[in-house]
C-alpha cells in the first residue's frame, strides 16, 4: 500500500477488522474506516456501530455508516448473507466512486479463504474454485490473506486490544459457519496440518490453473474463428483433444453455457448429432456437420425499407454498401454480393427475414424454389438459417441476402443501370 493514498477500510468490529485498523494505524497509512449495521442482531448490532464509533476517534479518522432497512432482505432467492455481502460491497464501490479513495481494505484472512474454496468446490466449480479471494481485486485490497485466526487473536491479546464477538458466528445457520465451525476443526484433529498442506496444495492447482489458461488462450486463438456475429469451431480440433470439455466450456461460458451444456453439446458432437440446438438466454449454439457454431439467439428485426430516393452513389445499408453503376461496369461474381438491374426493381424496396413458404426463382434457374429448399441445397447450418434475410421488390424477392439472386432481377445485355450491393 502506498502511504501517499488515502485509504477506506471495511470494519465490522471483530477481530479481523480491528487487528487490520490497528496494524494500519501503526504503520501510518491514511485510512478511513466504512461500517454496515445490517441491524440483524438487534442492540448487539447497535453495540458493533458504538464500538466502531470509539475506534474511529481512537485512531482520529472519518466514520462512514450505513444501516439496511428489513424490505432490503426481502430478496426471492438469495440468502441473507448474500444479500448483505451485495449490500456491502456496492456501498463500498459508491464511497470509492465519490470520494476518490485509493481502494477498499478488507480483512479476510487464511481460514476465510479456505472456507470460500470449499464452498466453490462444494457448489460445482472448476479449477478457478481453489484460487478463491485475490489479494488485490479491482477496488478490494485483502492484504491478510496469508494470516491465520491465531496469528491474529495472538496479536490482539499480546497487545491487550478489544474487538466485539459477533454471536452468529457460532450458529450454524450459514453453511460458512458450518464449515467454520464444524468441518475444518474436525479436518484438524485428523490432519493437524492441514492448514498448511491444504495452502500448499492450492497454490499449486492455482498456478496448475494459470498453465491451462495459457494453453487455453492459445488454442483458442488457433481454433476459434469469428464471421461477423457468429464464432466457429471445427468439429475436427477437438478430435484426440485431452480436456476437450474444458477447453469448450471456458470458450461457451462467457455466454451464459454451463458445464452440463456442454457436456451434452460434447455428446452431441461423439454421436454425430448434427442439426442439434443448444441455447443459454439470448445465446445458441449449432452443432453441424464439421462445425460448432455459436451465435445470438434473437434474429427477428423490423422490416426495413429502402427509397430510391434515398439511394446515392454510395449508400450504407445494414452490412453492405449500395452503390449505383452506369455501363459498362466490371462484374461481381461473389455470391455474397448482388448486381441487379435498377430498371427491374419497384420501390420502395424491404427488407425481412425469410418465411415458410417464400419462393423464387435462383439464378440460373427457370422454376420457383422454395428459399427453405435453397438453404438445404447450400447445406446452411440451422443457426444461420435463422438470421437469412430476402429482400423484396413490390413482395418479390430479389436476392436471399448473401446467398442467391433472383432470376427475374439480374443484369443482362439491356441493363443501362445496376444497383450494386457490396459487402463492407
Amino acid at each position: 500500500m502506498d502511504l501517499n493514498e488515502h485509504y477506506l477500510l471495511a470494519i465490522s468490529g471483530g477481530v479481523d477488522s480491528v487487528c487490520l485498523g490497528h496494524l494500519l494505524h501503526a504503520a501510518g497509512v491514511k485510512f478511513s474506516l466504512a461500517h454496515f449495521n445490517y441491524g440483524l442482531r438487534n442492540e448487539e448490532s447497535d453495540g458493533d456501530e458504538l464500538f466502531v464509533r470509539e475506534m474511529a476517534k481512537f485512531w482520529d479518522v472519518s466514520l462512514f455508516i450505513n444501516k439496511a432497512n428489513p424490505e432490503d432482505f426481502e430478496i426471492q432467492g438469495k440468502s441473507i448473507q448474500m444479500v448483505a455481502r451485495d449490500l456491502r460491497y456496492e456501498w463500498f464501490a459508491k464511497l470509492v466512486k465519490e470520494d476518490q479513495y485509493a481502494g477498499v481494505i478488507v480483512a479476510h484472512h487464511f481460514e476465510d479463504q479456505l472456507e470460500t474454496i470449499l464452498l466453490n468446490l462444494l457448489r460445482g466449480t472448476g479449477i478457478e474454485g481453489v484460487y478463491g479471494m485475490a489479494e488485490k481485486r479491482d477496488y478490494l485490497i485483502r492484504p491478510m490473506l496469508p494470516f491465520k485466526r491465531n496469528e491474529i487473536e495472538t496479536y490482539m491479546v499480546d497487545h491487550k486490544l478489544h474487538w466485539r464477538i459477533d454471536s452468529s458466528n457460532q450458529k450454524n445457520v450459514y453453511k460458512r459457519n458450518f464449515l467454520r465451525n464444524d468441518v475444518i476443526p474436525n479436518i484438524l484433529q485428523g490432519f493437524p496440518d492441514a492448514l498448511t498442506t491444504l495452502d500448499d496444495s492450492f497454490q499449486r492447482l492455482k498456478d496448475t490453473g494459470k498453465a491451462f489458461f495459457h494453453l487455453f488462450m492459445t488454442w483458442k486463438s488457433e481454433h476459434i474463428t469469428e464471421e461477423g456475429e457468429f464464432q466457429y469451431l471445427k468439429v475436427s480440433a477437438l478430435n484426440s483433444l485431452p480436456g476437450k470439455n474444458s477447453m469448450v466450456y471456458y470458450w461457451l461460458r462467457d455466454f451464459g453455457f454451463g458445464y452440463s451444456d456442454v457436456v451434452d453439446i460434447i455428446g452431441a458432437i461423439s454421436s454425430g448429432g448434427s442439426g442439434k440446438i443448444f441455447y443459454a438466454g439470448k445465446y445458441m449454439v449449432n452443432v453441424d456437420r464439421d462445425m460448432v457454431i455459436l451465435g445470438e439467439n434473437n434474429f427477428e428485426q423490423n422490416e426495413l425499407t429502402l427509397e430510391a430516393t434515398s439511394i446515392s452513389m454510395k449508400t450504407q445499408f445494414s452490412k453492405y454498401d449500395i452503390l449505383q453503376l452506369e455501363m459498362p461496369f466490371d462484374v461481381d461474381k461473389n455470391p455474397e454480393n448482388a448486381m441487379l438491374d435498377f430498371d427491374k426493381l419497384e420501390f420502395p424496396l424491404t427488407i425481412r427475414n425469410w418465411e415458410l413458404g417464400d419462393r423464387f426463382v435462383p439464378l440460373g434457374m427457370k422454376n420457383e424454389k422454395k428459399v427453405s429448399d435453397l438453404l438445404i441445397d447450400l447445406k446452411v447450418p440451422i443457426i444461420k438459417k435463422k438470421s437469412v434475410s430476402v429482400l423484396c421488390s413490390k413482395g418479390e424477392i430479389v436476392w436471399v441476402i448473401g446467398l442467391r439472386v433472383s432470376e427475374n432481377f439480374k443484369f443482362d445485355v439491356n441493363t443501362k443501370k445496376v444497383l450494386y450491393f457490396k459487402k463492407r
